[in-house]
């Protein structure tokens, strides 16, 4: 079968496709034919050689796709046939985030998907609605969990509420989605104005261009009525948090999720405690949220919205695609 493998640290070029012997199915296991991968910027920072704890050569990407082809022995979650999706992490099935429950990420501390076949957890498998393509199905398990973890587990949004949602990536377009699908307000930001426009179809009510708005924690708070939002996903990490934190109103909610910006944020203990903020660590989910998001995106057939398709053989060309910065929402390799 094929495969990528990261064999070296520098970048989109880092990704070799290679021939390499196809699984099979240990005790507990399955072996999924992948159909769909998608990315998220993690990829990009594990092909720079900046993401600790690292064990090369390793199979990228931890979003997939695909049909269970064999099971192994004791395996009653899952049968062949079914259409399903990994969980970001395989040993987390429900509870609260424990070391152990996140030792095992898919494409970091275990092989990844972007690959023809991949042998899996079967307690790590969530079978898809047939809804829901193989292409869409792909661009759930970390993004998609990830902003829902931080609305509903996490910060237990309420319809009315307002969310502030950064940038047009998959994290902030999944949040725009699940905010509005629970009823609250979203304000979202872009350094494009086209890009805002499309999250204005989407259903967002507040547009703000950080670009020609730098202060836009000001402009937040005008949308808000001097008051800040209820939630903030906080994807840019160190050179956003400041702002994140003066965007929120007093016992507000901010989730840290990424750090687009180079490195992860840390909030002034100071400032959070005296408005009384709760910041919270996001790191995706457990089987048991992506469960119940699934649940909540039946309600009304909630699609994910795909950037752009490329065929496995421009995989490279993907995380090129990622690294510019000009997506919308999420970028999908097919196998």
């Amino acid at each position: 079968m094929q495969a990528y493998e990261l064999q070296h640290t520098t970048g989109s070029s880092s990704w070799n496709l290679v021939e390499t012997p196809q699984p099979q199915p240990g005790p507990g296991q399955a072996l999924v034919r992948i159909h769909a991968v998608s990315l998220n910027y993690r990829d990009l920072i594990i092909a720079r050689g900046t993401y600790p704890g690292l064990k090369l050569p390793l199979i990228p990407c931890s979003d997939g796709a695909g049909q269970v082809v064999a099971v192994g022995h004791g395996v009653t979650r899952v049968k062949v046939g079914d259409r399903v999706s990994p969980t970001f992490f395989q040993v987390w099935t429900d509870g609260e985030r424990t070391p152990e429950k996140v030792a095992h990420a898919l494409g970091g501390g275990i092989p990844g998907v972007l690959s023809e076949y991949v042998c899996l957890d079967a307690e790590g498998l969530v079978v898809l609605p047939d809804w829901l393509s193989y292409e869409e199905g792909a661009t759930l398990p970390c993004a998609a969990v990830t902003a829902w973890n931080a609305l509903v587990p996490q910060g237990g949004l309420k319809a009315g509420q307002t969310v502030l949602a950064q940038g047009t990536g998959g994290v902030s377009i999944f949040a725009l989605q699940f905010a509005r699908l629970l009823g609250a307000r979203v304000l979202i930001t872009s350094s494009q104005d086209a890009k805002l426009q499309r999250a204005k179809q989407l259903g967002a009510d507040g547009l703000i261009n950080y670009r020609q708005t730098p202060d836009w924690e000001k402009a937040v708070l005008t949308l808000t009525g001097g008051q800040g939002v209820d939630h903030v996903l906080e994807v840019g990490g160190a050179g956003t948090l400041p702002r994140s934190v003066e965007a929120t109103k007093e016992g507000g909610h901010i989730a840290l999720i990424g750090l687009l910006t180079g490195a992860p944020g840390k909030p002034d203990i100071r400032t959070t405690s005296t408005r009384h903020l709760r910041v919270v660590s996001t790191y995706v989910g457990s089987r048991e949220m992506f469960e119940d998001m699934l649940k909540a995106m039946t309600q009304e057939k909630t699609r994910p919205v795909i950037d752009r398709v490329f065929p496995f053989t421009q995989a490279r060309e993907a995380l090129r695609h990622m690294e510019s910065g000009g997506h919308f929402g999420k970028i999908v390799i097919t196998v």
